[in-house]
C-alpha cells in the first residue's frame, strides 16, 4: 500500500514512524552505553615541534576551496 503526501511523493505505508524509530533508539541505547575514560591533558605548544608536512599534503590542501571539496 502507497500513500500520497501533499509533495505527490508516494510514501510505502508500512514505513516506521519517527515515535516506533525513537522507541527502537532508546531500547538499543543500553547496547552503545561506553565506559568513561579520563581524557588525555592537553600538550602545552612548547612541546609541539618538529611537524613535518608532506608535499603533496600541501599541495592537496592549497587546491581545495576554503570549505573543502
Amino acid at each position: 500500500m502507497e500513500t500520497e503526501l501533499s509533495s505527490g511523493h508516494g510514501v510505502a505505508a508500512d514505513l516506521p514512524g519517527l515515535e516506533e524509530l525513537r522507541g527502537d533508539c532508546a531500547r538499543m541505547a543500553p547496547h552503545w552505553v561506553v565506559p568513561a575514560r579520563n581524557a588525555p591533558a592537553p600538550v602545552p605548544p612548547s612541546r609541539i615541534h618538529g611537524v613535518a608536512i608532506p608535499s603533496s599534503s600541501v599541495r592537496l590542501i592549497a587546491d581545495m576551496s576554503e570549505y573543502g571539496d
